[in-house]
C-alpha cells in the first residue's frame, strides 16, 4: 500500500508520526520552560462564547497589613483581586496537491512526508509567536507602556555602544524584572548577532568528550548562563541612510547619517508563553480528484492552537481566528487586569518574563 493511498489513509496515525517530527527550536523552547503546555484550557472552549476565545482568571497575590495581636485589637482582613486573562484560538489550515501523473512518470510520491509536515507547522507556530510578540510590544496605554518600556532594552540609537555586548543581556533582564531576573532562561537571536558574540568570545558553547576522547563543542550556546537559540527569522529592520540637509545651527538642519540594520533579540523565562492545542475534527485528511489534470491527490491539514503570553490578555475580538497581522496589532493586546470600572488593577509587569533587546548587531 502506498503511504498516501487516500482510500487507506489513516489521519490519526499520520498525525502521530507528525507529532514525532523533531524541531530543535520548539524542543529547546520546551526544555527551557519558556513554552509550557496548558491542556486543560481546551476543555473550556465549548463552554465559552463561540468556542474561539477563553477567559481565564489569574489570582493576584494576597496583600494586607498585619494587625497588632495584643488581645484587644480586631484582626483586619483583605480580599485579593482577580485579573482577567483573555486567550484567542488561532486556526490555520493548508493543503498540498500533486498530480498523479507526476508519480507515473517518475516513480516518486511528491506529497509531503510526515517530517516535512511537522517542520511546516513548527514554522507556522514560530511565525504566530513572532507576530504575537510584535503585537505585545506595540501595546499602547499608560499601564501597557510600563511593560513595553521596562521590558525593552534598545541601544541601537547609541552613537558608540550599539551592538550586543558582554553586559547587554544582563542589563536588559535586570531592567525588566529587577531582582527576579533569574526567571529568564533563553534568548533567541539572529545569526548576525550571535556571530558577533562568537567573534568576541562572549557566546560560550558547552563541551563534551566523545568516545575517542576528543573534546568537542555542543552546538547550543549560552550567554550569561542563558541558552541561546540562533534563528534568522528574528525581526530585522533596515534603517536607510539620511543625507545632510539645511543649514548647520538652524532648526531645519538634519545631519547626515549612514544606514544601518536593527536586530531584535527576544528573551524568555519560565512559563513566558502558555500554549494549548485545541484540536480539530480532522487534523489530517486526504482527497482524490480523478478528473482534474488526469487525476490529483491532496493532503489536507488543519490546526487550532492558543499561544498566550502569561499576564498579557488578548482583548475580546470581533473575529473568529486572528491573522498574523491582527496578532501583530498592539490594539488587540493589554495587560491582564481586574476589569473594574474607574481604576482597574493591572497584572504586575515584573512578573512577566518576556523582554526584547534591539541592537545593531
Amino acid at each position: 500500500m502506498a503511504l498516501f493511498d487516500a482510500k487507506n489513509f489513516n489521519g490519526e496515525v499520520f498525525g502521530a508520526y507528525v507529532d514525532l517530527g523533531e524541531n530543535l527550536n520548539r524542543n529547546e523552547l520546551l526544555k527551557s520552560g519558556a513554552l509550557v503546555e496548558k491542556k486543560e484550557y481546551a476543555a473550556m472552549l465549548p463552554d465559552q462564547a463561540g468556542g474561539n476565545y477563553i477567559v481565564v482568571p489569574i489570582k493576584a497575590r494576597i496583600t494586607g497589613t498585619p494587625s497588632n495581636y495584643d488581645g484587644k485589637t480586631d484582626i483586619g482582613t483583605e480580599s485579593r483581586k482577580t485579573y482577567t486573562h483573555g486567550r484567542i484560538v488561532i486556526g490555520r489550515s493548508q493543503g498540498w496537491t500533486e498530480k498523479d501523473f507526476s508519480t507515473d512518470v517518475t516513480g516518486d510520491d511528491f506529497l509531503p512526508a510526515t517530517q516535512e509536515v511537522a517542520e511546516f507547522w513548527d514554522d507556522v507556530d514560530q511565525n504566530t509567536i513572532l507576530a504575537t510578540m510584535k503585537g505585545v510590544f506595540a501595546m499602547t496605554g499608560a499601564k501597557n507602556l510600563e511593560f513595553v518600556n521596562a521590558h525593552t532594552h534598545d541601544i541601537s540609537e547609541n552613537e558608540t555602544d550599539n551592538k550586543f555586548g558582554e553586559t547587554t543581556l544582563n542589563t536588559a533582564i535586570q531592567k525588566a524584572l529587577g531582582d527576579n531576573k533569574a526567571k529568564f532562561s533563553i534568548a533567541i537571536m539572529h545569526s548576525q548577532v550571535s556571530t558577533n558574540l562568537e567573534n568576541l568570545k562572549i557566546l560560550a558553547y558547552a563541551k563534551y568528550t566523545d568516545s575517542e576522547g576528543i573534546q568537542r563543542d555542543v552546538t547550543l550556546g549560552t550567554i550569561n548562563g542563558r541558552i541561546v537559540l540562533i534563528d534568522d527569522n528574528m525581526p530585522v529592520e533596515v534603517v536607510d541612510a539620511v543625507e545632510e540637509s539645511g543649514t548647520p545651527g538652524t532648526d531645519g538642519y538634519i545631519a547626515a547619517q549612514e544606514g544601518y540594520v536593527k536586530y531584535t533579540t527576544y528573551v524568555f523565562g519560565s512559563g513566558a508563553i502558555e500554549y494549548t492545542d485545541c484540536g480539530v475534527k480532522k487534523p489530517y485528511s486526504m482527497s482524490e480528484d480523478d478528473k482534474t489534470n488526469g487525476g490529483e491527490t491532496t493532503l489536507w491539514s488543519r490546526q487550532r492552537k492558543v499561544f498566550s503570553p502569561y499576564g498579557i490578555s488578548f482583548k475580546k475580538p470581533s473575529f473568529i481566528s486572528p491573522t498574523d497581522e491582527q496578532l501583530a496589532d498592539g490594539k488587540n493586546w493589554e495587560l491582564a487586569n481586574s476589569n473594574e470600572s474607574g481604576s482597574p488593577e493591572y497584572f504586575p509587569h515584573k512578573a512577566i518574563p518576556i523582554a526584547r533587546i534591539i541592537t545593531r548587531g
